[in-house]
């Protein structure tokens, strides 16, 4: 393979990594959609959706050893390849998440809600930004951005925390409020480990640009 061929399967790995995070985007989004309308048809389409997912990494993966296996990539251009491998990674965990979010959708189809949805709808936009500006960040190389993604996983925290203690004191006053609290719960934690997914990118990201590991899940 020439270096323009290689220039070229290299572009080729980030339009595929751009493909994936829009889709997971999506995913997220439509989840909590799904949630808000109880829409289960929607739900279900996000289940299957999953497995669109897990072809993409498996798809890109692959690409990535071959292209491995094909050249002697330089210092950069290997760690370009190896951080593609990993970011896709934490995408097809978040997929999962979406997933677990619309599975609980699907537990949930016959209830009236015991209160008003506003803070994990407000958890979702934050983290839908968070994947967009992290795979910017990619594209970019840009390592100031990360910082400002932190603070909004900061946000996402707090917010779970909110609804954390706002449905332990709704269980606490009527146990028959048990079941849907938890699935709520669940949702909301799954959000909160989707931001956590995205802080992974970014540390992948500072990575890719300084060679150096860094910890921003702490």
């Amino acid at each position: 393979m020439t270096r323009t061929g290689f220039d070229t399967a290299l572009e080729n790995l980030n339009e595929d990594l751009l493909r994936m995070g829009s889709i997971v985007e999506k995913q997220v989004h439509q989840c909590i959609v799904a949630l808000v309308n109880q829409d289960e048809e929607l739900a279900m389409q996000i289940i299957k959706n999953d497995d669109l997912v897990d072809d993409l990494q498996r798809e890109i993966e692959d690409k990535c050893i071959r292209l491995i296996g094909k050249e002697q990539p330089l210092a950069i251009d290997l760690r370009t390849i190896f951080t593609i491998s990993k970011i896709v990674t934490d995408l097809e965990r978040m997929a999962d998440h979406a997933s677990n979010i619309a599975k609980a959708v699907k537990r949930l189809k016959n209830e009236v809600y015991i209160k008003e949805l506003v803070d994990i709808p407000k958890m979702s936009l934050i983290v839908e930004k968070m994947i967009k500006k992290s795979l910017d960040s990619f594209i970019s190389r840009d390592v100031e951005a990360i910082k400002e993604i932190c603070k909004m996983d900061d946000e996402v925290d707090a917010l779970y925390k909110g609804v954390f203690n706002d449905l332990l004191a709704i269980m606490a006053k009527d146990i028959k409020n048990l079941n849907q609290a938890t699935q709520f719960i669940l949702i909301a934690s799954k959000l909160e480990r989707i931001g956590d997914h995205v802080t992974n990118i970014c540390e992948w990201n500072v990575y890719l640009v300084t060679g150096e590991h860094m910890d921003l899940n702490e």
